[in-house]
């Protein structure tokens, strides 16, 4: 489905991504581990398109895509949700995922309902203003208005920064029900190993740009992961 190759990226004269590459598979959801400042958010938001590619390519099933803009991307099916999640604070969680339907993205958007058997927590959150959520249900409202449009790929950034044990399952709950439901593809970048573990067949491991190792989900909650191989 997508392919990095040799992927080179950053910010301004700071090279961040140094001949990064991955493949991603149809359906597939792929983990992206690393320490902080590895590059785990730079290779999303080059993905996404939110910064360019200064070397190497992007290819969506055979066709490049390096030199598309982030708003041609989401036409495209993609959907990135940063850490701390996304949205307009002074609206409701109902008028977020209202405006969601509206951005550009590749299918027609969900209705509301159909969005709260994917997120049942929301449901009583409805006429909340979203600037009042706690942290958890930010990211889970953020993770509702990225599916809104029936996205092909979520591009997820450390979801479980800052969220309490039991919001962090809660939120594995909703993207195993996702996949399973959606066959949404998925790129989790994230720290946290056992949330990792729980929804991934393999990750690879970053370390200053580059992938130097791949693993499964046992090896992930090992003392070694981050050792390269």
């Amino acid at each position: 489905m997508l392919k990095g190759e040799r992927l080179v990226s950053g910010y301004g004269n700071t090279q961040v991504l140094r001949s990064l590459s991955f493949d991603l598979g149809a359906h597939e959801i792929l983990g992206i581990i690393g320490i902080n400042g590895m590059g785990k958010t730079t290779l999303l938001k080059t993905v996404m398109g939110l910064l360019p590619v200064e070397g190497g390519r992007i290819v969506l099933d055979g066709v490049a895509i390096e030199a598309l803009p982030a708003h041609q991307r989401s036409r495209l099916g993609f959907s990135y949700t940063p850490q701390g999640g996304a949205g307009f604070p002074g609206l409701t969680v109902k008028e977020n995922l209202l405006l969601a339907g509206m951005m550009p993205g590749a299918g027609k958007a969900k209705p509301i309902d159909e969005i709260l058997r994917l997120f049942p927590r929301l449901e009583m959150l409805l006429a909340r203003p979203s600037g009042a959520l706690s942290g958890g249900e930010r990211q889970l409202l953020a993770l509702a208005r990225a599916m809104v449009r029936s996205p092909r790929l979520l591009l997820l950034d450390e979801l479980t920064e800052g969220i309490q044990p039991s919001v962090t399952d809660e939120i594995a709950e909703c993207l195993s029900s996702i996949h399973r439901l959606e066959k949404t593809a998925m790129i989790i970048a994230d720290q946290d190993l056992s949330f990792v573990a729980s929804l991934v067949a393999r990750a690879l491991v970053v370390q200053k740009g580059e992938i130097v190792a791949e693993r499964n989900p046992t090896e992930l909650l090992a003392d070694s992961v981050f050792e390269a191989d």
